[in-house]
């Protein structure tokens, strides 16, 4: 069977709003919670639990439309999967750490706890919509709901909770799901699982079906390479070149990656992921 005899495609994006960051019913928690370093992503240092100096009091960006401008390319990249509105309305039940002061550190180091149960989320949602991995559909279905358990309990028990140990069995079933689907494409299939391709010329590279989980393509070239039914998980595309790239059914491709990207109009992108705007015409 070629590519092209393939069910229809299904979504890589999963159809769960909950999953997706609404910052509108966030506490601007990316912006005060976590860390980050002057660099060529970040204009400016900034200590975890300390507001970024662009958090507005209603908790918005005061230069959301001009964060690559500024100098803030990092903040554009960044995905919590919802974990944000999450902490803030259902952990912390509406209630804000500028209203209640003393509970700040614990919202703070519940959200990044969050974060990695919504990615996870996010993966097992994927794999139940991927008809060919129907095989494992009920572990997966199990570990969701087991997770989604989690994700509405106390602070106390998100922050006790052995995230390391759920990732391990989550991957797992990752590696099955991700094997049944890349097997819709016939023979042998590259395996690029963790390598160091940054800055590699894979132009019009056939990585159909392949694997490139974890692999590091920084600033690599994939212009017009075929990268259906590729296995991305975890893979860094930061300045990845995507011109023209076929990334339809791709595994695992999630918003934050593409966001780092290179792109353009020509690159052939998943159902339920957008184009980001940056990339050029």
């Amino acid at each position: 069977m070629t590519s092209s005899d393939a069910s229809p495609s299904v979504p890589a994006g999963p159809d769960r709003p909950d999953l997706r960051a609404d910052c509108g019913s966030c506490f601007g928690l990316c912006c005060v919670a976590l860390p980050f370093a002057r660099s060529q992503d970040f204009a400016r240092d900034k200590s975890a639990g300390s507001p970024c100096r662009n958090l507005r009091d209603d908790f918005r960006c005061g230069i959301h439309t001009r964060l690559r401008d500024e100098g803030y390319q990092g903040c554009t990249v960044f995905d919590c999967f919802g974990a944000g509105q999450k902490v803030s309305q259902v952990t912390f039940e509406g209630v804000s750490w500028r209203e209640r002061p003393e509970s700040a550190r614990t919202m703070y180091e519940v959200f990044p706890v969050m974060r990695h149960l919504h990615e996870l989320l996010w993966y097992l949602s994927e794999v139940l919509e991927r008809p060919r991995a129907r095989p494992v559909h009920r572990e997966a279905r199990r570990a969701l709901d087991g997770i989604e358990r989690l994700t509405r309990a106390g602070a106390g028990e998100l922050l006790a909770a052995d995230v390391s140990a759920l990732r391990g069995d989550v991957n797992t079933l990752l590696l099955k799901a991700s094997d049944l689907v890349r097997a819709e494409v016939p023979g042998r299939k590259k395996n690029h699982r963790g390598a160091d391709l940054a800055g590699a010329r894979l132009r019009d590279a056939d990585l159909r079906g392949a694997t490139l989980r974890g692999a590091l393509l920084i600033a690599a070239d994939l212009t017009g390479a075929d990268l259906r039914f590729a296995d991305l998980i975890g893979a860094d595309l930061r300045d990845t070149r995507l011109g023209g790239a076929d990334l339809t059914d791709s595994i695992f491709l999630t918003q934050a990656q593409l966001n780092a990207a290179r792109g353009d109009r020509a690159t052939e992108l998943p159902a339920g992921l957008t184009r980001p705007a940056h990339w050029t015409a």
